[in-house]
């Protein structure tokens, strides 16, 4: 049957110190999954061959043919015995349709939502704080982590030319087991439950791929962040991020170009003509000149929405769900998958390459010296960003420390 979290905000919920940092496991191998006609048939896979326990974890939950044909899967999995666990954000799946979220009770399934809405909370700063991780997670054995939602927005079948480009990562290996911990951690928080998962032996290597789990929970850890700055400022030959919403702190954009003014090759790719949020991008145009003037180059991705949101440093590549901006980092749970590892590396340049080939290159000449409507819009979007982050960082102020 679902569950759903007590009442009483998330500052009443245990001390974050739960959260460990996890660390790099040796013997892991990864595949990449480019877009929902790739990975979803996967995922779906994954979910028929499952036969202790299901872990998934989403933020973005709409009704379609995505989430039926999950809804389907997931309790043919329970029927045969499976226990499953489903943690949905519940700002996230305001699509999820009451037939939907109905149809997801059985013995074997539990479902629960992050920091749920109620009217007596309704003006708590608290109803901020987000579940936005991406994972599925196969009897302690295979995870899948990346910046996918359970909806048709990424399905070819459903919208052939306009589906989202999206990225996700298979992981099989010793770093499997600290998804499973991660996941176990965050159910605490929204239930005050613990999930009783099967006990799990150590699960043997599997790949040559060095692997480790990067999770950023609001509001004190910042350990994906962290990470960016640390390999971003150790390359020597690459720093290329790909997000579908570049609104940067002023560290990362320094730290950007810093790198490229070092001779290392820094690339930016966002989104171009379609976006689910085009004031972002606008918002974020307002940073290229000085990025371009440091040898930064920035891409805007033509053919479709760009969604997913990794980092690749040298041979160090990040891949999950942090979208790297400043409202994500302070208020998100977040989760992503670090590979170091030359050979996966390449494999993820080639594909970031390809898409900054359907997309185009923007100069310095295109940002200089803008018309008269030019400048007021720089003006305006300006004013904007900085009123949001302003009043961001007073809501958290506000808020007071966690409990």
């Amino acid at each position: 049957m679902p569950i759903f979290p007590p009442q009483g905000g998330l500052a009443d919920m245990k001390k974050l110190r739960q959260y460990k940092r996890f660390p790099w496991h040796e013997g892991n191998q990864a595949q990449l999954l480019s877009d929902g006609d790739a990975f979803f048939p996967a995922m779906l896979q994954a979910i028929s061959e499952a036969r202790e326990f299901v872990l998934l974890e989403m933020y973005l939950v709409e009704s379609g043919r995505v989430t039926t044909g999950f809804i389907d899967a997931l309790l043919q999995a329970a029927e045969r015995g499976v226990k499953v666990w489903l943690l949905f954000d519940a700002f996230g799946s305001l699509g999820l349709s009451g037939h939907d979220a109905g149809r997801l009770s059985h013995a074997n399934l539990q479902l629960a939502f992050f920091n749920p809405f109620h009217l007596w909370r309704l003006f708590n700063v608290d109803r901020l704080f987000r579940d936005h991780r991406k994972l599925l997670v196969i009897d302690g054995k295979r995870a899948f982590i990346g910046g996918t939602g359970l909806t048709d927005d990424f399905d070819p079948a459903v919208s052939p030319q306009g589906y989202w480009r999206e990225t996700m990562v298979e992981m099989q290996g010793p770093v499997v087991a600290d998804w499973v911990t991660s996941f176990k951690q965050i159910w605490r928080r929204a239930t005050r439950m613990e999930p009783q998962l099967p006990e799990a032996g150590p699960v043997p290597p599997d790949g040559a791929l060095r692997g480790r789990v990067a999770i950023s929970c609001a509001p004190v850890h910042r350990e994906i962040k962290r990470a960016l700055f640390v390999h971003a400022r150790r390359a020597r030959k690459r720093v290329w991020l790909a997000t579908p919403y570049f609104v940067p702190s002023s560290k990362i954009r320094r730290t950007l170009r810093n790198a490229a003014r070092n001779g290392v090759d820094v690339r930016v790719l966002v989104p171009g003509a379609f976006s689910d949020h085009p004031v972002v991008t606008f918002i974020g145009r307002r940073f290229y000149p000085r990025l371009l003037l440091s040898g930064v180059r920035i891409f805007e991705y033509q053919p479709r929405f760009l969604h997913y949101k990794a980092v690749l440093c040298d041979n160090w590549m990040s891949l999950g769900s942090a979208n790297f901006d400043r409202w994500n980092m302070r208020w998100n749970q977040e989760a992503n998958q670090e590979i170091l590892d030359g050979e996966f590396a390449e494999r993820f340049a080639s594909m970031f390459a390809a898409d900054c080939d359907e997309a185009v290159e923007i100069k310095l000449t295109d940002v200089q010296k803008p018309c008269w409507s030019g400048r007021m819009l720089h003006w305006f979007w300006s004013r904007l960003d900085q009123f949001i982050a302003s009043l961001s960082h007073r809501l958290f102020q506000w808020r007071g420390p966690v409990e």
